[in-house]
């Protein structure tokens, strides 16, 4: 129903401390946890510049570990909503590199924010501009441009699932990400509401996760509840685990996420197709 790829962020605390390298990430996806497929975060991809030099040996280490690269996500690369238009139009051109990496590494898609200014309004009709000229280039390159529910108004799913709707672009859609739904200081979203927003235009899924109980169960997310919405939604590509708990070491927190992924497929055998 659905396969199972795993998120660099998930060793993020590893990764920053210098702990592991890199580019061995695509080796310690398939050898320690099984997996065939990985998302990369542009901040470990040589420190955030892509030169060729280390995308090539990047990508060459993960056709080694027979592991396929979905997606690049992006930040730190400004905002493509900004209301000035020389700051957006240059954070629209500080993507083209990882689009270029993308391209090289033969992902899918670069994953982006939606950040901006102003009223919903506003904000809808500038971050659907940055977001379109994006896709345009990536197009062009035959790579998809997704937006992650990330944080602030881009956390509100009716509110990106009409950015998506304004793009109006076959390459630009969504990365529902199963934790990110916090709009304010304690202003949240509905998980489960937003996810099924998102799903319609969804080309990842993000299963996000921090705590879990004895039962092996995340503490934060009904994986189940949630699992059901984007199997109903007719998605059928890979879930990434992103393991953001701090109560537990990465490896560990990894791999209780891929155990809790893998009893929900099983368990909703049978109810739905396999493709």
């Amino acid at each position: 129903m659905f396969k199972i790829s795993l998120a660099q962020w998930s060793l993020n605390r590893m990764l920053f401390a210098g702990e592991l390298d890199p580019l061995d990430f695509p080796s310690i996806a398939r050898d320690r946890f099984g997996l065939d497929a990985v998302e990369y975060v542009n901040v470990f991809i040589n420190g955030g510049t892509p030169d060729a030099a280390f995308v090539t040996d990047l990508k060459r280490r993960a056709e080694d570990a027979g592991v396929r690269n979905l997606l690049i996500m992006v930040d730190r690369e400004g905002a493509l909503g900004d209301a000035d238009d020389a700051r957006r139009s240059t954070a629209i051109e500080n993507h083209y590199k990882w689009v270029h990496a993308a391209n090289v590494l033969g992902c899918h898609s670069i994953r982006v924010n939606a950040a901006s200014s102003g009223t919903p309004d506003e904000q809808r009709d500038l971050a659907a501009d940055g977001l379109r000229r994006l896709t345009e280039y990536a197009a062009e390159h035959e790579l998809d441009v997704i937006v992650e529910n990330h944080g602030g108004l881009s956390s509100n799913g009716a509110w990106l699932a009409s950015v998506i709707r304004q793009v109006d672009h076959p390459n630009c859609g969504t990365l529902p990400d199963f934790g990110n739904f916090r709009i304010a200081e304690d202003q949240w979203y509905d998980r489960y509401r937003g996810v099924k927003e998102l799903m319609p235009y969804a080309r990842a899924v993000s299963a996000k996760s921090h705590d879990f109980d004895d039962a092996g169960n995340e503490t934060n997310t009904d994986y189940f509840k949630m699992m059901k919405i984007v199997l109903d939604a007719g998605y059928r590509g890979y879930v990434g685990i992103e393991y953001e708990g701090d109560s537990m070491p990465e490896f560990d927190g990894t791999a209780a996420t891929k155990a809790l992924l893998e009893r929900v497929r099983a368990e909703l055998a049978g109810h739905y197709t396999r493709t």
